[in-house]
């Protein structure tokens, strides 16, 4: 019976994926572990250290759907070693080969190795899907590098701007998050205390052979207290969760019934409210930015983890059981959601146009004052532009009728070169170049 919202049959879909649910579930745990003892096992069989027929046959068996999952669990209310793993292993194993399982190992190589292979898988997915997301951005950038829009500063009307640039900033920055992703998943096999001493002789050939088995990185030296790279892990997780959280909200904002220049993806039945009919709410973004809040929210608890005391703590490991999976799970949402809004986004190029008049002229200000400057002066023309932006604000007139009435600005400028400072398709600025450097940079 599911019990959380990642897991719940009403609210899973907002909250994870069915494909990263089964990365985190009890099948694939277990089987992350019997994965890792496995690859132990072979490694010691090819070198000598375990008998090579019973390292074949733990090969073999590690197969976690023939485990009694359940039975598994029963033996955690008591333990939080590898142990209860151990048990039911070692009575599906033939020949004695139980004896062999986990020579030298201790448990928390094999659960830290474990979630790490989970990690990979899930790592896997999420950069899979953030290269979607780019690449739809990418799409949008290409499309509307030349649509104009208002440019916003603390929500006000600032310059005009084209909407091929907005986006080719998100781009760029998924760009950043996936770099950021770009990473070695490292193993853990150091026994006991780090320093393998149960395997004085071969131990640093067995602990190669066995990341080379499952495709980690060798580590240099035991990391059983040093929790840097899963905190790294969730940070970089909770990075891309900002990065898709703000997207999201941005895309939100523009959506307001006073705006409506963006709009997630709208279908038929698709319901806003069970009351009012005519509601197009943007359901879907909200979603996103809830659960990329939760993402963020976990990241400084995996670095609180961080604090382990002396060669072992299981304190700090039970932080990420529970949090780096919910963590994965959360994003995996999110990003499932985002490739969609950002392949199917609503754009509504007239309202973009209107909107660049809202402010009567207003926006065009620096426009204004750069033209003025020359010929002028830059602080009088500050001063001047200033003055007429504040009498046609509280007036709510047009800009032009308050600079047409300084004398200081007719007498220096024709209308014609008035009408030109207050078109909003003349101050671009490098906008569409912008556009197009993060184009060519992502080709």
């Amino acid at each position: 019976m599911a019990s959380t919202v990642i897991d719940s049959k009403v609210f899973g879909a907002l909250f994870s994926t069915d494909e990263m649910r089964r990365v985190f579930s009890d099948l694939n745990l277990v089987q992350k572990w019997l994965d890792t003892e496995a690859a132990l096992a072979q490694a010691q069989g090819e070198l000598g250290v375990i008998p090579k027929t019973q390292a074949e046959d733990i090969v073999k068996y590690a197969d976690a759907k023939a485990l009694n999952i359940d039975e598994i669990g029963e033996f955690y209310k008591s333990s939080i070693t590898i142990v209860p793993l151990l048990k039911a292993f070692k009575e599906i194993l033939p020949d004695n080969a139980g004896e062999y399982v986990h020579w030298g190992a201790t448990s928390q190589d094999i659960v830290d190795t474990g979630l790490i292979l989970q990690e990979k898988e899930a790592y896997q997915i999420i950069l899979r899907d953030m290269k979607v997301c780019q690449q739809h951005v990418l799409n949008l950038v290409k499309k509307y590098k030349d649509t104009i829009m208002c440019g916003r500063t603390h929500v006000i009307h600032a310059l005009p701007i084209t909407l091929g640039y907005k986006v080719a900033v998100w781009a760029d920055e998924l760009g950043r998050d996936i770099q950021r992703l770009e990473r070695v998943f490292v193993g853990q096999m150091s026994g006991a205390v780090g320093t393998l001493a149960s395997q004085p002789e071969k131990g640093l050939e067995t602990q190669q052979r066995m990341m080379e088995i499952l495709g980690l990185g060798q580590p240099t030296i035991s990391w059983h207290v040093a929790r840097d790279s899963q905190a790294e892990f969730a940070s970089t997780l909770a990075l891309c969760a900002g990065t898709l959280g703000r997207i999201a909200h941005e895309i939100l904002s523009l959506q307001r019934t006073e705006i409506l220049e963006l709009e997630e993806p709208f279908f038929m039945g698709k319901v806003g409210s069970s009351t009012m009919p005519h509601k197009r709410n943007p359901q879907v973004l909200e979603n996103i930015i809830a659960v990329c809040r939760s993402v963020r929210t976990i990241a400084p608890g995996i670095t609180e983890a961080m604090i382990c005391e002396n060669e072992r703590d299981w304190g700090c490991l039970l932080t990420e059981w529970e949090s780096i999976p919910r963590a994965c799970e959360l994003l995996a949402a999110a990003l499932e959601k985002s490739k969609d809004v950002l392949e199917n986004l609503i754009v509504y190029p007239k309202h973009m146009e209107q909107n660049l008049y809202k402010l009567r002229g207003l926006m065009m200000s620096e426009c204004i004052m750069m033209h003025l400057a020359p010929r002028l002066g830059r602080m009088t023309a500050h001063s001047i532009v200033y003055r007429t932006c504040m009498k046609a604000y509280e007036e709510e007139a047009q800009m032009k009728d308050a600079l047409m009435a300084e004398p200081e600005v007719t007498e220096a400028f024709i209308e014609a070169e008035i009408d030109y400072m207050l078109d909003p398709h003349n101050y671009l600025g490098l906008a569409v170049q912008f556009a197009d450097r993060v184009l060519q940079k992502y080709k």
